[in-house]
């Protein structure tokens, strides 16, 4: 059998054994990793763990769900001037209960009924044995508060629906439901604010139509006043009936006494004395007929005084004013009358279909949930970490 050539000879070279001592760079490098994975993680998680499980306090949630309604006009209403619009509630009135729910204004409200301080701080605040982490330090500020707030209350707004639902947390499910139950309370009266505020706009119109109108019919009945006290005439219109009257009897009277005076004339014998006193008193008749109907403005003015037809036609500019001021006054009133008829209904309200619940075992803090995020969020976190120091190594 032939003798194989050594790998020199057959013209290959022996591919060299990498030899890597003991503690190679390679080998520290994955004792760091596991090092820095069980000091970033492992140990991380199971300190968590040992905090939820031992130092974390039982929580209860009570709930709590209500949207805002409004009710509708009738149209009576719609009828005196469309005051069907003013306190409809629209979507937007949920928008602004959405906001308040997370105000300050609403935390301090509620601070100064029920103390939240010692509600959320009701497991003890001491370091050694209390839960610094879920609980709240009594003397906590009221910025720190409305930052708790934001933890301890959920809300849940559906805008297409405009159905809000709240989850409240507290250490006793009496404080859960109480607090519940005092947030919507406030939430309540914030609602009605806002329709009392909406009603009030519109009565303060009616309102102020009411006056304004009532000092025009007051000018008007006031400015009729002294037309009558200066001409000492109490109805023009009665007084030019009576001219007129008194006109007609005149000009009958001087067509008698013509008549008359036509017959002395073309009677035989006639006697003088007789036909002058029938012209004198046709005379007479004739001036009394002229100053009637200057009077009543025929002819013109009588010296010193107006003419009735010119004082007739001046009450009845008053007296136009006046209906007018009446009607309007009555208008106004008809529509401050269905003012405050709506007022009296509560046209935006705060309906509950989800009363405050009891809490009957403590369901928070989900321990299982928290650790499970603290262990994937620090998985992560080290992943990312080791595997961009590996890219930089490779790199260099």
């Amino acid at each position: 059998m032939a003798r194989k050539l050594p790998a020199l000879a057959r013209g290959r070279m022996p591919s060299p054994q990498v030899v890597r001592p003991r503690g190679s760079p390679t080998r520290r490098r994955q004792y760091w990793v596991a090092v820095t994975f069980v000091a970033c993680v492992v140990l991380p998680v199971i300190l968590a763990a040992w905090y939820l499980w031992t130092r974390a306090a039982d929580q209860y949630a009570s709930t709590l769900a209500f949207t805002v309604r409004s009710e509708e006009s009738t149209p009576t209403l719609e009828l005196l001037g469309g005051l069907s619009e003013f306190s409809g509630a629209s979507s937007s009135d949920t928008d602004i209960l959405y906001s308040y729910l997370q105000s300050q204004d609403i935390v301090a409200a509620i601070q100064r009924d029920l103390d939240l301080r010692g509600i959320w701080s009701a497991p003890g605040t001491d370091l050694a044995n209390g839960d610094p982490v879920f609980a709240l330090s009594p003397e906590a500020t009221i910025e720190e508060l409305v930052d708790h707030w934001q933890r301890k209350v959920k809300i849940f707004y559906d805008a297409g629906t405009g159905l809000i639902e709240l989850r409240v947390l507290a250490f006793n499910p009496a404080d859960a439901t109480h607090l519940a139950e005092e947030i919507y309370e406030k939430s309540s009266l914030m609602i009605n604010a806002l329709s009392d505020a909406a009603r009030e706009d519109a009565i303060g119109y009616a309102r102020d139509e009411v006056e304004l109108t009532l000092d025009r019919l007051k000018g008007a009945r006031q400015a009729m006043t002294e037309f009558r006290n200066r001409h000492q005439i109490v109805d023009p219109g009665a007084e030019l009936e009576v001219r007129v009257g008194v006109l007609a009897g005149l000009q009958r009277q001087l067509v008698d006494a013509q008549v008359e005076l036509d017959m002395l004339r073309t009677r035989p014998g006639r006697n003088d004395v007789q036909v002058l006193n029938a012209e004198q008193r046709i005379e007479m008749i004739e001036r009394r007929i002229g100053a009637e109907r200057a009077r009543m403005g025929a002819v013109g003015d009588e010296p010193g005084g107006q003419a009735l037809a010119e004082l007739m036609g001046q009450y009845e500019v008053l007296a136009v004013e006046r209906e007018f001021a009446e009607a309007t006054h009555r208008a106004a009133l008809a529509r401050f009358d269905a003012a405050q008829s709506e007022a009296r209904r509560q046209s935006r309200y705060l309906a509950a279909h989800v009363r405050p619940t009891v809490a009957e075992s403590a369901r928070y803090p989900e321990r299982a949930l928290l650790l499970l995020y603290v262990g994937l969020f620090l998985g992560l976190g080290w992943a990312i970490v080791v595997l961009s120091a590996y890219a930089v190594r490779d790199r260099g």
